[in-house]
């Protein structure tokens, strides 16, 4: 597993320099209005969200899981604490498909454990949201 940091960006050319040489790696990933880092160390997913009238600069955080069974176990464990809010299963969004559960915190910060399925799928129409949204794809 690795954890995920979603940031809303108000330019992300700008975004993606710094944090290219900040943890000195080129993204996994860059389409108009998002980028993402799959950094090993330390073991971090990074996510750009070019969003720059987003209320909050963190979009939302995360748990990349790499075998399935981490997020049953999350969703499950979530369930029975009370506080899953959402499942989504092949989801195709954020330039992936992937299997997610959600959670928000007391204050409202929705955090996902997900597994992705398809790296590269046929793209979808989600684009990214802002971090006051409740229902979202790519939060």
């Amino acid at each position: 597993m690795r954890l995920q940091l979603a940031l809303n960006v108000s330019d992300l050319d700008e975004a993606v320099a710094y944090y290219g040489e900040l943890f000195n790696a080129k993204p996994h990933k860059r389409h108009p209005g998002y980028a993402n880092f799959a950094i090993d160390r330390p073991p971090l997913k990074l996510v750009l969200f070019e969003n720059p009238e987003a209320a909050e600069r963190l979009n939302h955080l995360g748990v990349e899981a790499f075998a399935e069974a981490e997020v049953s176990d999350a969703e499950q464990r979530l369930r029975n604490a009370g506080i899953l809010t959402e499942v989504q299963r092949n989801e195709t969004c954020c330039h992936a498909t992937q299997n997610k559960v959600w959670s928000s915190d007391p204050q409202g910060l929705r955090w996902e454990w997900y597994r992705i399925l398809d790296d590269k799928p046929v793209e979808s129409a989600c684009s990214p949201r802002d971090s006051g949204e409740e229902d979202s794809c790519c939060a």
